[in-house]
């Protein structure tokens, strides 16, 4: 066998060893760069590169079209025939998929199919560092100590089918977190943010922010668990919609099993769920938040389908002027459903047509109310409703007459992200965002703030 190592020759090769109906194989190439400090000063940094195969085989038979996944890492020449029997003896063994499709023909093939792949290293942050070494100097002669880390990935993806597909994306995906300190560990303060290169990241007005949200802290104020006005933050706001989108399948909603579901049967499509203009759609070509734009499944499940891989992904609009636009589907519960093919993307923006800053929100504020710094540890109690519980952390200060006076004690709080749209009074200036519970997972996403006159602090809650 001849010796083959480039991504798409992996490919290629795996291709022409397959014995099955049909084939896809997915390669992708890893690479990242971190960068982690403590104490004002910078404690490790580090560079890996990486590969991953899977080879997804699907066998026709007289009941149905089975498949069989199997991924493996560090996958050379060698490992090739093995990998793709391995996947071909799953098919085999198994009994028919129920969202089994015909392989996705007629896109066309990425030029740039046979490049080398793309690859991130230290250089990444040639900007970054330095100005967070200003940062340090800056914070340490303020009072406050940093710590943080921050990290680029780039992931070179391969997609070829037995059907003639043969397709390319780069996903660069950066995401820095910094936390700030008072020397005596006693007030803590956190911002992150989002990016793909790291040139439009300043530690500078970071560093400020968190000395801002410090200086609040200097006077702790109790408050009960209760009903307050709460301004929720970009990144809040995300967390709670990336869950809702992700919770957000048609084909459980037209059995009954979900918040979109309607009583009596069918879903909720088209009702009103917002008297805010609010639109929240995803669009793998959204400048700064780009995504691939075509299915990349490497397993099926409630709203993806291996045998969707390489369908184009187009913009989609999930909630339209307040109303419910589409639900998520893969070819199969499309199908099954009679609504339209709308795959999930790897995306979220909420646009409300607000101007106003979270800052300038606050500062509009009239009476009491509380602002947000994240959320996190988000659980689901009721599918049903989509009733989610979860704590704040890192900071909840209190409003009064717009200004901020200091901050309070933290909450957990019930809420279903469903009704705080139902709910929600204004709506900010949408901005791209880090999603702070999900950024393992989820990191593409522009959100405004907004406002909820009674936001649901359950209980108080001992987190930090």
């Amino acid at each position: 066998m001849s010796r083959v190592s480039k991504p798409y020759e992996i490919v290629e090769r795996a291709l022409e060893l397959s014995t099955t109906d049909g084939l896809v194989v997915i390669a992708d190439e890893h690479s990242s760069a971190n960068l982690r400090w403590a104490g004002n000063a910078l404690t490790t940094n580090g560079v890996t590169r990486g590969r991953t195969l899977t080879v997804i085989a699907t066998v026709d038979g007289a009941k149905g079209t089975a498949s069989g996944v199997v991924s493996r890492s560090a996958v050379t020449a060698d490992d090739l025939e093995p990998l793709v029997r391995a996947a071909e003896a799953a098919a085999r063994g198994a009994g028919p998929a129920e969202d089994a499709q015909p392989l996705v023909t007629g896109t066309p093939s990425s030029p740039d199919f046979t490049d080398a792949p793309a690859e991130t290293g230290s250089e990444v942050f040639a900007d970054f560092a330095p100005a967070l070494g200003d940062s340090f100097a800056r914070a340490r002669s303020g009072g406050r100590e940093l710590y943080g880390f921050a990290n680029h990935e780039l992931t070179s993806t391969y997609l070829g089918t037995s059907t003639g597909l043969r397709l390319r994306h780069d996903q660069p995906t950066g995401t820095l977190e910094l936390n700030a300190k008072s020397p005596d560990r006693t007030r803590s303060a956190w911002a992150g943010r989002a990016t793909r290169d790291f040139k439009d990241v300043d530690p500078a007005a970071l560093d400020a922010e968190l000395a801002r949200r410090l200086r609040w802290a200097e006077r702790r104020i109790e408050l009960p668990a209760g009903r307050y006005e709460t301004l929720l933050p970009p990144t809040a706001v995300a967390d709670l919609l990336i869950y809702q989108l992700w919770s957000s399948t048609a084909r459980d909603a037209v059995e009954g099993r979900t918040v979109f579901s309607k009583p009596g049967g069918g879903t909720r499509l088209g009702e009103t769920l917002s008297p805010l203009p609010l639109t929240l759609r995803s669009d793998p070509h959204a400048p700064g938040l780009e995504s691939a734009p075509f299915v990349i499944a490497h397993s099926s499940g409630d709203s993806d389908s291996v045998f969707d891989n390489g369908l184009p992904l187009a913009p989609t609009d999930w909630v339209r002027e307040g109303r419910l636009e589409r639900l998520t589907t893969t070819r199969h519960s499309a199908a099954l459903t009679g609504l339209p093919v709308a795959p999930a993307v790897d995306n979220l923006v909420l646009d409300g047509g607000g101007e106003r800053s979270l800052e300038e929100m606050v500062a509009a504020t009239t009476g009491r109310a509380l602002v947000l710094t994240c959320l996190w540890y988000i659980r689901e109690v009721d599918p049903a409703t989509l009733l989610l519980t979860g704590l704040t952390r890192d900071g909840v200060y209190l409003v009064e007459d717009g200004e901020v006076v200091g901050e309070v004690n933290n909450f957990r709080f019930n809420e279903s992200p469903v009704d705080l749209l139902s709910r929600a009074s204004e709506a900010g200036r949408t901005e791209r965002t880090l999603p702070r519970e999900w950024s393992d997972w989820f990191t593409r996403a522009a959100m405004p703030a907004l406002r909820i006159p009674d936001f649901n602090m359950s209980s108080v809650s001992q987190g930090v």
